[in-house]
C-alpha cells in the first residue's frame, strides 16, 4: 500500500485537498484527532496553525476530539511543573476561541487509563530501528533539555498512534513536518489490521494552509524560545511584544519571507488577522518603515484578539464550569477508549 510519507509533500497536498471536499460533501463520517501539551500558554502560532481550523471542523459537523497530552509533558522535562495551571489555561483557550464541548470531547491523558494501555501493544508493532529514524524524534531529542533521552521520548511517536487510534480518528491535521508522525500511526494501524484483524482506520493527513507564522525573534514561534505573542496578553502587552520584534534596516516594508523572515512574520501576522493577502499589507505600508509595519500588526491582532480575550476572561469567572467541561469530556472519551480496548483484546485473543 503506497502511503502519505512514501509520496512528493505535493502529493501529499493533493490528497488533503481531495479530503477538504470529501470534508464539504459529508463531514459527519470524519473523526479528527487534535490536541496539545500544557508546557505553557498557546499563542498567536497556535491559533493560525490549528486552533481556528478545530473550530472550523468542529462547525462544518465534524466529530473532533482535542487531547491536552499531560503525560507528554514529561518527554523533555524532569518534572510537570505548574501542570493544572497550565491545563486549566488551555481549556480557558479553548472556549475562548470556539471550541463548543457539547460538539467537541476535550480530554487529557492521564485520566483516560485504556488509551494508555494501547501503547503496550503498539509498542510491539514497531522497531527500536523505526523509532530511531524517526526525523520528528530526531529534532525533539536535539531540542531535549534533558541530559539524557526517556525512554518516554523516544517512544512518542507510538504514544501518539494510541492518542489518534484509541478513538479510530481518521483524519489528523498536521503540518508537513509532522508526516512522520503519522506515518508511524498508520503503520501501527496496518500491522495490528494484519496480524490480528481489521479494527483501526489508517489516518490521512489533512495539511495545514497556513503558512509558518515567525516569532518575535524572527524565527519559528514557540512557547520555549519566548519569542510568542500569547492568546490571553493583554492589549499593552501585545503591544510591547510587537514592538520589540526583530526587523531589519531596510525602510521599504515588502514580503520576502526568504530574504527577510523578520519583516516578513509580521506581515504575514497583519494579514493573517486580517483576512487580506501579505502581499497586498505590504505594499499598503510601503516606505513607512518598520514603525509603521508595527502599528499595523498591533492594530491587527489586538482587534483580533480582542472578543476571544473578553469571553477568555468571562470563563475564567467561572472556573467550576471550565473543569466541568474537562470531566465531561474525560467520561466520553474513557468510554469510547474502554470500547477500543474491548475490540483489542478480542482480537488479541486476550481474556479479561
Amino acid at each position: 500500500m503506497t502511503t502519505t510519507t512514501d509520496l512528493p509533500v505535493s502529493s501529499a497536498e493533493l490528497r488533503s485537498a481531495e479530503l477538504e471536499r470529501q470534508l464539504a460533501r459529508d463531514p459527519g463520517r470524519f473523526r479528527v484527532l487534535s490536541g496539545d501539551r500544557p508546557t505553557g500558554a498557546l499563542h498567536l502560532g497556535h491559533y493560525f496553525g490549528t486552533l481556528h481550523n478545530r473550530v472550523r471542523l468542529q462547525d462544518l459537523g465534524v466529530d473532533v476530539f482535542v487531547l491536552i497530552a499531560d503525560y507528554q509533558v514529561l518527554t523533555d522535562r524532569d518534572v510537570a511543573g505548574r501542570l493544572t495551571e497550565h491545563v486549566e489555561g488551555l481549556l480557558l483557550d479553548y472556549l475562548a476561541i470556539g471550541i463548543d464541548p457539547a460538539r467537541t470531547t476535550v480530554f487529557n491523558h492521564s485520566a483516560v487509563p485504556a488509551l494508555n494501555q494501547l501503547l503496550l501493544p503498539f509498542l510491539s508493532l514497531v522497531s527500536v530501528a523505526e523509532l530511531g529514524r524517526n526525523p520528528t524524534v530526531k529534532d525533539e531529542i536535539a531540542h531535549s533539555r534533558q541530559s539524557a533521552v526517556s525512554g518516554l521520548m523516544y517512544t512518542y511517536p507510538v504514544h501518539q498512534a494510541a492518542d489518534i487510534l484509541f478513538c479510530k480518528g481518521d483524519l489528523v491535521p498536521v503540518g508537513q513536518d509532522q508526516l512522520p508522525h503519522l506515518e508511524v500511526t498508520r503503520t501501527v494501524a496496518r500491522r495490528f489490521n494484519e496480524r490480528y484483524g481489521a479494527v483501526f482506520p489508517e489516518p490521512d493527513a489533512l495539511l495545514s494552509a497556513t503558512p509558518l507564522l515567525l516569532g518575535t525573534d524572527g524565527t519559528k514561534m514557540s512557547k520555549s524560545r519566548n519569542n510568542s505573542v500569547a492568546l490571553g496578553a493583554s492589549e499593552d502587552e501585545t503591544a510591547r511584544l510587537i514592538k520589540g520584534a526583530t526587523t531589519d534596516a531596510d525602510r521599504h516594508i515588502t514580503y520576502d519571507p526568504v530574504a527577510r523572515p523578520g519583516v516578513s512574520g509580521l506581515v504575514l501576522l497583519a494579514a493573517l488577522c486580517l483576512g487580506r493577502d501579505p502581499h497586498a499589507v505590504a505594499e499598503e505600508i510601503g516606505n513607512g518603515g518598520s514603525a509603521a509595519l508595527k502599528r499595523t500588526v498591533t492594530d491587527a491582532v489586538n482587534a483580533t484578539m480582542a472578543p476571544i480575550r473578553a469571553r477568555r476572561a468571562a470563563y475564567a469567572q467561572d472556573m467550576g464550569y471550565v473543569r466541568d467541561v474537562l470531566r465531561a469530556g474525560n467520561e466520553r472519551a474513557n468510554a469510547v477508549a474502554e470500547t477500543t480496548l474491548d475490540e483489542v483484546r478480542q482480537a488479541m485473543g486476550m481474556i479479561r
